[in-house]
């Protein structure tokens, strides 16, 4: 326990010197939650809805507004899943259409949503009378109105860009501060001969590793609570369970952490010189980065490359983030993505123990 103490506490040192690691793990990505903290408001660029589950889906103006390009069309199962997708911002509406038969209005269409999608709400209705107006131009003529159209506005919390953005960049950040910081560390440390010196010590291998994996975690937590603490206090990021939720968070980072430290342990062993780890551990982080769900839902993603995404550590990683932070979900609502990175974990570690060199 001494000599671990003792590793432990300068390897942090080191890690803490280092002016790349500051920049990867907490630099870099504090650039990008300032930046969307900024922009503040709700995710989504579009109007997206859903059908609710008794619309009639076979009369014209549903089949009309199914081509219409101001709405993209999200398919939800039951009534469950539809109020998740409202509450959390995925879709901006539901949308009931009930045909009426040789009766005037036409058509009844209900719109259900949160009050701070009300913009949309009414954009939408706009798109419904006007869809409408056009289906039958002679009839409305003589009749103003051919849909009753009304709007149900609940009062939920708002899924702002920060709720999505900061998730990502914290997972992230854990996946190259954990990736590069130990793939260098260890191709150092054998490359300067420094893992041989320990040798000529009383000090065990696993205590070497150990210490150096603890380090690194330590540094890493202190990361996560960092840029959670920037989101929190200047942007109004949502905790719904407060310090409860950080805790969760902080043990889900720590999750994180310990299996992409195996993606690193495995890099610094197939690495054959310094200048070879960069587009080694490019090629683990930066498909991760882009289609993980960092910056967007990856449900805006073609269907063929959601399979890719969602067999990625850091999609999981990213989701467990955000259901704990807005929906305060808890671990065992969380299982799912905890096992998939927990398996990846074994995979990982397997990999490092055939291709990591001690000389």
């Amino acid at each position: 326990m001494r000599a671990m103490r003792a590793l432990t506490k300068a390897s942090l040192q080191s890690i803490l010197k280092s002016p790349s690691a500051v920049v990867f793990s907490i630099a870099f990505p504090l650039v990008f939650i300032v930046a969307f903290g900024f922009l503040g408001g709700s995710k989504g660029f579009n109007v997206k809805v859903a059908k609710s589950v008794k619309c009639d889906t076979t009369n014209e103006l549903y089949k009309t507004l199914k081509d219409n390009k101001s709405i993209s069309w999200v398919n939800v199962k039951d009534n469950t899943e539809l109020q998740k997708a409202i509450k959390s911002g995925d879709i901006a509406a539901v949308i009931d259409i009930q045909t009426q038969k040789m009766l005037f209005p036409a058509y009844k269409v209900e719109l259900s949503g949160a009050e701070a999608q009300a913009d949309k709400l009414n954009q939408l209705r706009s798109i419904i009378n006007e869809t409408v107006q056009n289906l039958n131009p002679e009839i409305a003529q003589k009749i103003s109105e051919q849909a009753s159209v009304t709007i149900t506005a609940t009062k939920m919390r708002e899924f702002k860009t920060i709720d999505f953005i900061l998730p990502g960049q914290l997972g992230f950040s854990l996946l190259a501060g954990s990736v590069f910081g130990t793939a260098f560390i260890f191709f150092n440390m054998r490359q300067t001969l420094v893992l041989k010196r320990f040798f000529a010590t009383p000090v065990r291998r696993e205590v070497i590793v150990l210490s150096e994996g603890f380090a690194r975690l330590v540094f890493q937590i202190i990361t996560a609570f960092i840029i959670i603490g920037v989101g929190y206090f200047i942007f109004d990021y949502h905790l719904i369970h407060g310090w409860g939720t950080v805790l969760q968070m902080l043990f889900l980072c720590v999750i994180g952490v310990m299996v992409f430290m195996g993606f690193g342990f495995s890099v610094s062993g197939l690495a054959k010189s310094e200048s070879s780890i960069p587009p080694l551990a490019n090629i683990i982080t930066m498909p991760q980065f882009l289609l993980a769900g960092t910056f967007f839902s990856i449900s805006n993603f073609p269907k063929w490359l959601q399979y890719i995404s969602n067999a990625m550590p850091l999609t999981y990683l990213n989701d467990a983030l955000r259901r704990t932070a807005f929906d305060g979900a808890n671990l065992w609502d969380l299982r799912v993505d905890i096992i998939v990175l927990l398996a990846w974990g074994v995979v990982v570690y397997i990999l490092a123990g055939k291709v990591f060199k001690w000389e």
